[in-house]
């Protein structure tokens, strides 16, 4: 290693051949080879990486999968040596060698050591600068990840809970009906009903209990109701009012009670409609449990979906299955929203990183239904071109100002109160979309259409596909 060479980096501009001298002398050159692991996320940060030439990845482990963070690419860039101002000081990512290069070794001692005798107060500011920002960092992230998981939680538990009392309200209904079923199956027998009696009676049953038969509306129904119950009141049959309810439901009419009759007559009358009745009611409240359990196993597989939970981090795959998945994952929050799917049909699988790519379309369609104040049209589309697929989120809402616009990819940049969001920001979702996806993502705004559109290889780069698992 010569002074020429640290001479040529913007990082070391103002040293002295001397002091780059002495620099070298505490430190090491490291020649590295792809694969290569310089050093890993969560171990004490006791060197300070100079990147010479090549390209370093920094991967953090996200839930089980490395996923590369940052790419060291330009000579001077550099990382770790926390240790020089924090005893408690850790890589913040795994550093690993994309390429063949060379990489500056530097002891944080030395690193400490130096800086303290060159610039005293720079480094009590680094000192300071670090161990303030790291509080404020973990605190702020922290919360956010809190509030953005509650969020989540609290309107999937919202829609787990609809479906599960649905459930629960129609066994416990079931019980009832089931009794009731056994008690007009004893009155019948106790009646003599024979079994022509019996045979002809399911066959009416069975005209009125077809499935896909179009529901009456409400006021319909209520009418089909008293209709009937007065005929059974008239008829002397007992509890008119919970034999005429699932009957009107099934479609019978006062021309199947008149037949009903003729079949049975007299005293079998009533526990013959009733056991028609139970059965109805049996029928419905199995299907009301098969849909509320159909909808439960939706929702499970929607979280699965999104979360890419026991999936592998870089996937084929198709754009709106991420796109619907994250609708369900929201659901609780487009109750006032009318959502527009304009899917091509020609939109070819693409190759993602979904877990990454699932809470881009979260924070996007989230934005959107906020701006809209929860009222208003979403607009999801996708579209082919050559090589690439393009998504499309839009929304009615109020639009942007033009200097809001401007800076809405900008880090830290929000115009939302504290607590608010999902705790992505635009910039985040830049990144995830640019340097994870080779994509790109832009903003048109005016009042009343706002469209955020990000646009992605079908096939990603070889940079990008290479798995980063150690």
């Amino acid at each position: 290693m010569e002074v020429r060479e640290l001479r040529s980096l913007a990082l070391f501009a103002g040293l002295s051949d001397a002091q780059l001298t002495e620099l070298i002398r505490g430190s090491a050159e490291v020649r590295t080879q792809p694969g290569l692991e310089l050093f890993r996320e969560g171990e004490h940060a006791d060197f300070w990486w100079v990147l010479l030439d090549g390209v370093i990845d920094l991967e953090r482990l996200v839930g089980r999968e490395p996923t590369v963070v940052a790419r060291m690419d330009v000579p001077g860039r550099w990382a770790g040596g926390f240790r020089a101002w924090d005893e408690q000081g850790v890589y913040l990512a795994t550093g690993r060698a994309a390429t063949s290069g060379r990489v500056l070794r530097v002891p944080a001692e030395v690193l400490r050591a130096q800086v303290t005798a060159w610039f005293p107060l720079g480094g009590h500011l680094v000192e300071g600068l670090y161990r303030t920002a790291r509080s404020i960092e973990a605190t702020a992230r922290q919360r956010e990840s809190l509030v953005a998981l509650g969020t989540l939680a609290a309107g999937l538990a919202h829609e787990i809970n609809n479906p599960a009392a649905a459930a629960t309200r129609a066994v416990d209904a079931l019980e009832a009906a089931c009794q009731a079923l056994l008690a007009s199956l004893s009155r019948l027998a106790a009646e003599q009903v024979s079994a022509e009696q019996f045979s002809a009676l399911d066959e009416l049953r069975q005209e009125v209990a077809q499935p896909g038969m179009a529901a009456p509306d409400a006021l319909e129904l209520a009418d089909q109701e008293e209709a009937l119950a007065d005929w059974l009141s008239h008829r002397g049959v007992a509890r008119e009012w919970d034999i005429a309810p699932p009957l009107a439901a099934a479609g019978a009419d006062l021309d199947w009670c008149e037949r009903a009759a003729t079949v049975l007559g007299g005293p079998a009358l009533g526990p013959g409609l009733e056991w028609a009745a139970s059965t109805l009611s049996i029928s419905a409240l199995l299907a009301e449990v098969k849909e509320s359990t159909r909808r439960i196993s939706a929702l499970v597989a929607a979280v699965k979906s999104y979360s890419q939970m026991d999936r592998a981090s870089l996937q084929r795959i198709d754009v709106t299955d991420g796109l619907e998945s994250t609708l369900m994952m929201l659901s609780h929050k487009l109750g006032g929203v009318t959502v527009i799917r304009d899917y091509g049909s020609d939109v070819p699988p693409i190759d993602a990183h979904v877990g990454e790519l699932n809470q881009v379309w979260t924070n996007l369609i989230d934005n959107a239904v906020e701006a809209m104040d929860g009222r208003g049209t979403l607009r999801l589309s996708t579209r082919a071109e050559p090589s690439h697929v393009v998504v499309e989120i839009g929304d009615t809402g109020p639009g942007m100002p033009p200097q809001v616009a401007a800076r809405a990819f900008e880090a830290f940049f929000t115009t939302k109160d504290a607590g608010q969001g999902t705790g992505l920001g635009l910039d985040i979702a830049r990144r995830i979309i640019e340097e994870r996806h080779d994509g790109t993502i832009s903003i048109d705004s005016e009042p009343g259409h706002t469209v955020l559109r990000v646009r992605l290889p079908v096939r990603l780069a070889e940079h990008s596909r290479q798995e980063t698992a150690p």
